[in-house]
């Protein structure tokens, strides 16, 4: 269904290429880079109190890598949690006449399209927690089954675009993205859980053909302008729905709603981690927090605009704003002992209503346990 070798291949062919650094410069960038990293665990875990039961923190390593690096790891977290879909389809199609010669064909062309999403997004990533990608050789892992990932090239080229200290960037960077790595290691059921959730949506999936290519068509029509219209002649309104929103049956609706939440939580957390360790640490942290946010809000140009609002990724910028104001809301209310609450089991995280409407959450998981 996916050939995963001509996607990597391909993302790797068409990235864009790196900032100009010379080798000592790459060298020292990738070193500063890891003790931030280290710094960064003590500092957000003083700062979030946050811990796992038995008092130690599952082992996931620390991986600076370049755009190549970041397109493998993401394409092994593809192949983990696509799979069982993938073999469900796989199995639909090897049924029908000429369905071997159509899965062939049809997996180079995915394969393709993947590695040109791939290509797009690798210079736009600073750092990640993937939490899905089996360990390898080229991928090490820990007891904690994920690993935190500090994209380089990309980093360099932000803080130079910026114009500001690097130094400081460096960490700041690394103080979001080891907050990401403490949910993770500090709440053992959050990863099971986001599993469980994306397979139950992957499991709605509709793989008749036919309606899975109304639904693209729909999608493409979308992004030109050529919208249907209603039988009284009227243009259809979608309200510029990405093209994750179009392909959606009303059960997987649902189950996005709730990972919407579970991730406007984790982003809005790590914003807020960021900002409150930052001053502290990070002298520059006013100047960086005024320049990146412009830069996160604009885009590149109008095509960087119109494939993240086609991507879906005008909404995850939302998550970062929306979750941010939750966090800040609920801490300044029951301070961060009561916001750790969330962390109790999958009942106690927000809902899509609630990350908007924080004292929702306070008077259901508070008032409730204090009743």
């Amino acid at each position: 269904m996916v050939d995963w070798n001509l996607a990597v291949a391909t993302a790797i062919r068409f990235a864009r290429s790196g900032p100009e650094v010379s080798q000592d410069e790459a060298r020292a960038a990738v070193q500063e880079l890891r003790r931030h990293a280290k710094a960064s665990e003590e500092h957000v875990r003083a700062f979030t109190r946050m811990a796992p039961a038995g008092g130690e923190f599952a082992d996931t390593p620390v991986l600076v890598v370049d755009r190549a690096g970041w397109v493998r790891a993401n394409v092994a977290g593809f192949r983990a949690v696509l799979g069982p879909l993938l073999d469900k389809m796989q199995s639909r199609r090897s049924a029908t006449p000429g369905g071997a010669v159509l899965g062939a064909v049809g997996g180079k062309v995915t394969g393709v399209e993947l590695g040109m999403l791939l290509s797009f997004l690798s210079s736009r990533v600073l750092g990640q927690y993937e939490t899905f990608a089996p360990a390898s050789r080229d991928l090490p892992g820990g007891t904690g089954g994920g690993q935190l990932l500090l994209v380089a090239p990309n980093i360099v080229h932000v803080e130079r675009e910026l114009d500001v200290d690097p130094h400081d960037f460096r960490l700041w960077v690394c103080l979001h993205e080891e907050t990401h790595r403490t949910q993770f290691t500090a709440v053992p059921w959050l990863r099971d859980h986001l599993e469980s959730e994306i397979q139950a949506f992957l499991g709605e999936t509709d793989v008749d053909p036919a309606t899975l290519l109304e639904r693209l068509r729909e999608a493409a029509q979308s992004l030109t302008g050529n919208r249907p219209e209603h039988p009284d002649g009227g243009p259809v309104e979608r309200g510029g729905r990405s093209i994750v929103e179009l392909v959606q049956t009303p059960t997987q609706r649902e189950i996005l709603a709730r990972l919407t939440a579970v991730m406007s939580l984790l982003e809005g957390h790590a914003d807020f981690v960021m900002d409150g360790v930052g001053p502290s640490v990070v002298p520059s942290v006013a100047e960086i927090r005024e320049k990146f946010q412009k830069r996160r809000a604009s885009g590149a140009g109008r095509l960087d605009q119109a494939l993240r609002k086609l991507l879906g990724l005008d909404a995850k910028l939302r998550q970062y704003r929306d979750g941010e104001r939750f966090v800040r809301a609920v801490v300044g209310e029951v301070g961060m002992d009561g916001f750790n609450r969330v962390w109790t089991s999958p009942n106690t995280l927000p809902t899509k209503a609630e990350i908007h409407k924080p004292a929702d959450w306070v008077a259901r998981v508070h008032r409730k346990a204090e009743s």
